[in-house]
């Protein structure tokens, strides 16, 4: 496939109410409607016990399966120009039931560039308070995972043999490339 040059015009084959199907020569790609993006968050829970992250688990209508996540949420997708950290707030609360005393941005990513425009901005929570039992909102039925992180192969292995799909942004943690973050 060719790669269209900035001059190629971009034609909207399809847009709903969050994403649009896009095409700019013989490249289609996904992108958000209206600019949203997303908010990832890596949670983490420290005690006597060690270091935990939080994960989500919920089923995703696109793969027909429970998948394991880090909690994330939909940026501006309320609010024209809403900031990536109040979000971030925002679905730690809602899908987890804990808020964070201290945040840190670590920077804006894509998850399959080859295919989605989409970026989501990465934060790292510390400072955890459990405030609730989380679960989401409008029947979104999320589960919550405090897995300690010396474990998390373990876990992630267990909750794939049962046939749970497994977000890529988790396998940042099994690389250790977010475990010093």
């Amino acid at each position: 496939m060719s790669r269209p040059g900035p001059e190629t015009p971009i034609e909207t084959r399809w847009e709903g109410r969050f994403i649009a199907v896009k095409q700019q020569g013989t490249w289609e790609y996904v992108s958000r409607s209206r600019g949203i993006h997303a908010a990832v968050i890596l949670a983490i829970d420290e005690d006597e016990t060690g270091r935990h992250v939080i994960l989500v688990e919920q089923y995703r209508v696109p793969l027909k399966v429970q998948c394991l996540e880090l909690p994330a949420g939909l940026v501006g997708d309320e609010t024209a120009g809403e900031a990536p950290e109040i979000a971030a707030a925002r679905e730690l609360e809602e899908e987890t039931g804990y808020r964070a005393e201290h945040w840190r941005t670590v920077g804006e990513f894509y998850s399959s560039p080859g295919m989605v425009s989409e970026s989501f901005t990465l934060l790292v929570a510390t400072g955890l308070t459990k405030i609730s039992d989380g679960g989401g909102v409008d029947g979104e039925d999320i589960v919550v995972h405090r897995v300690p992180l010396d474990g998390i192969a373990d876990f992630v292995a267990a909750k794939r043999a049962e046939g749970c799909g497994i977000d890529v942004r988790v396998a940042m943690l099994l690389a250790g490339g977010l475990l010093g973050a």
